[in-house]
């Protein structure tokens, strides 16, 4: 039932509460990425959602314009900006992703957007029902180490996670998310 009804309910809730805390951290980091650095504030990509539906996700730009789009296996390759590294290990470059949420594009918790070009991805979650969930801020790969994951991994836990989706399993990932974001980041 919850993951019919109960769980849109909980979405629109807390991403309307978190706009309404986060914004002053939302709009500082607009102005200072506007200040420091030329080119859009927002940057828009497309990424594959719910039932393989395509959508345009939202985040604070962190990388130099022109940077490639690519898996976050990849990431060294990709030209982050200084005030970038900062708002990627804080994850405030995530919080736009609040307005996707509202729109209905994405959930809490639900398997990360895979990127287009990310077919294998896509193809495991199609086999194995994850992709029937609407694609999330955080999930059960992001609190297991996400970025140090095999594609086949990362499938796996999307796939556990459409399993057994409950409000207690989405409260758990929150709640763990956060101890994810305190420890210690990855090496850009």
């Amino acid at each position: 039932m919850y993951s019919l009804n109960g769980k849109r309910a909980t979405d629109l809730i807390i991403s309307m509460v978190a706009i309404i805390i986060l914004s002053p951290i939302m709009l500082i980091t607009a102005l200072l990425i506007r200040l420091f650095d030329s080119g859009p504030v927002i940057f828009r990509q497309v990424r594959v959602g719910r039932n393989g539906e395509l959508f345009t996700l939202f985040k604070f730009r962190s990388m130099a314009i022109g940077t490639l789009s690519l898996p976050s296996e990849q990431v060294r390759k990709i030209k982050v900006t200084w005030l970038g590294r900062i708002i990627r290990r804080t994850s405030i470059d995530e919080l736009p992703q609040l307005f996707n949420i509202l729109r209905g594009d994405m959930s809490v918790v639900g398997p990360r957007p895979a990127l287009v070009q990310q077919e294998n991805l896509t193809s495991l979650r199609r086999q194995s029902g994850a992709l029937s969930c609407r694609p999330g801020l955080t999930g059960l790969a992001q609190i297991r180490s996400f970025d140090g994951m095999t594609i086949e991994q990362k499938a796996n836990f999307d796939a556990e996670y459409a399993r057994h989706v409950t409000l207690l399993s989405d409260f758990s990932i929150m709640l763990k998310t956060f101890f994810y974001l305190v420890k210690r980041p990855p090496v850009y």
